[in-house]
């Protein structure tokens, strides 16, 4: 059996990381950090190419593609850190694609799937990415219920968190507002919590990346410090941690289009695989580098960034963790009766 991406596939990811690697550089992603403002000549790019809308059915302006197909384009946005509104924009899609009422989907998916507008999901109280600019927010209660909400029927308050990259808010609504998803809302976060996994593993194989490079070149009493055994095993944990993510990643993006009973425990899989996984991956990038590594003209601290936000994003390793063991509970209960 081939586990291996399609030939179409492979083509979105080339396309994807030839595109990236010279629109969003990491010194054009510093330069958006340290400007607090994206790109619009990158976000105008993505639209070109139809990227918001990679994963919205064709009658709503998208193409029409899966679950794995975006998975491949976000993993690719995280290894690039490219200062946009992508990933909220097509998380709020997932969302109002699988859940969201024939009206919802009418009035938002076109939108978005064209850029004419982004839109962003997140939990009441966390943070949301790039809710600032969000023509529409799908908001997450305490309870798990998903409101869809026009950008003028919530309180949307900027933040700055650790990740100067990428905007953040917190969003506040009162239960009046907006109109619940008409399907299943954990279906939805699911779809969700997949991308925001797939970016994961995108920061995690870029910091991987750079600290093989970084290792193999920096010499001590000149010998490369790679060849030491304690740093060769962090590289090596760290190729583990990468791997690890990617393939509970991508098995949940499968699962999402092609069986989506498994879906639920694949999505908890791959996030606390990748929040977990993401913020090792890049701490140890940082000590790898030595004294350099937590500098500000390093750019490695960037990814380290990145992952941090991301791993709460939808819920972190802990959350999902949880989650797993009572849907292991539930699905073994029977059985044991």
């Amino acid at each position: 059996m081939n586990f291996d991406f399609t030939e179409d596939q492979q083509e979105i990811k080339k396309t994807a990381r030839d595109l990236l690697s010279s629109r969003s550089s990491l010194a054009k992603v510093r330069e958006a950090a340290e400007g607090k403002a994206y790109d619009p000549a990158l976000w105008s790019e993505l639209v070109e190419l139809g990227w918001p809308g990679i994963a919205i059915a064709e009658e709503h302006g998208g193409q029409g593609l899966g679950a794995v197909e975006l998975a491949i384009l976000s993993e690719e946005l995280g290894y690039a850190l490219a200062a946009s509104p992508f990933l909220a924009t097509v998380t709020a899609a997932e969302a109002i694609g699988i859940a969201g009422t024939p009206e919802q989907q009418a009035q938002w998916l076109p939108l978005l799937a064209s850029g004419e507008a982004t839109g962003t999901i997140g939990s009441a109280g966390g943070l949301v990415p790039d809710a600032d600019a969000a023509a529409v927010i799908v908001l997450i209660g305490e309870d798990g219920v998903a409101r869809v909400l026009a950008r003028a029927e919530a309180e949307v308050t900027p933040v700055d968190s650790i990740d100067p990259t990428r905007r953040a808010a917190r969003v506040y609504a009162p239960p009046t507002h907006g109109e619940a998803l008409g399907g299943d809302s954990a279906a939805a976060i699911d779809r969700a919590t997949v991308v925001v996994a797939a970016e994961l593993v995108g920061v995690a194989q870029r910091a991987l990346e750079m600290t093989l490079a970084y290792v193999k070149d920096r010499r001590q009493f000149d010998t490369p410090v790679g060849a030491y055994q304690a740093v060769s095993h962090k590289c090596a944990q760290m190729l583990k941690d990468t791997e690890g993510a990617r393939s509970a990643t991508y098995f949940a993006a499968w699962a999402a289009d092609a069986e989506p009973d498994r879906l639920p425990e694949a999505a908890s899989l791959a996030k606390a695989a990748a929040s977990d996984g993401g913020r090792d991956v890049t701490a140890s990038a940082i000590q790898a580098h030595g004294g350099i590594g937590f500098t500000w003209e390093a750019d490695v601290h960037w990814l380290y960034k990145r992952a941090q936000v991301d791993a709460a994003l939808l819920g972190g390793s802990g959350t999902h963790r949880a989650r797993l063991a009572r849907l292991l509970a539930a699905r073994l209960q029977p059985a044991a009766a």
